[in-house]
């Protein structure tokens, strides 16, 4: 299944199925979805699940804001390309030199309530994800992280119990 401006995904399971319908619903219905407009409810984000070179690690945040180890991603803010979105998140993110994607199909959706936060209503993240891989350049944290890490996927737990990581690790895991 296709969506203008995010791609292709192949749905696993009847709970991806649902979360894929919203996020075309959303897109289809909302002329705003790309946009950082939380007052329209929500909007789309692009983020980057970076493999090590050797595909053993992935890229972890830790986030400023949020106080918690996340994947590399952000907002769309107007842009309508959501692999592009990923891919550039990435590089501002985790000061590498060279990212290539893996695959360009989504790897995974996300749809995630963002709470409220000054004059920021509650809103949703359609959170739109992307498998990469880092092939050359040294991490340096950006101002939005306290630090980043290569983290081993056999020990994703150790600092993370979010099941979308998990979710994604193992769908990597499972293509290896």
């Amino acid at each position: 299944m296709v969506i203008d401006g995010i791609g292709t995904f192949t749905p696993e399971t009847p709970e991806e199925q649902r979360s894929w319908s919203r996020v075309k619903t959303f897109v289809s219905q909302q002329p705003g979805a790309f946009s950082r407009d939380a007052s329209i409810g929500g909007h789309v984000t692009g983020s980057a699940f970076v493999l090590s070179p050797d595909r053993r690690a992935v890229l972890l945040t830790h986030h400023r804001k949020l106080n918690r180890w996340l994947q590399l991603g952000g907002h769309c803010d107007g842009i309508a390309d959501v692999p592009f979105v990923a891919l550039k998140e990435a590089y501002e993110e985790s000061g590498l030199s060279r990212i290539g994607f893996i695959q360009r199909a989504v790897l995974d959706v996300d749809i995630h309530t963002i709470p409220a936060r000054g004059a920021e209503p509650e809103h949703l993240h359609y959170d739109i994800r992307y498998l990469l891989q880092a092939e050359t350049g040294e991490i340096a944290a950006s101002a939005e992280s306290h630090a980043l890490a290569w983290v081993p996927l056999a020990e994703l737990e150790s600092v993370t119990d979010a099941p979308s990581i998990l979710r994604m690790r193992d769908k990597v895991l499972r293509r290896a």
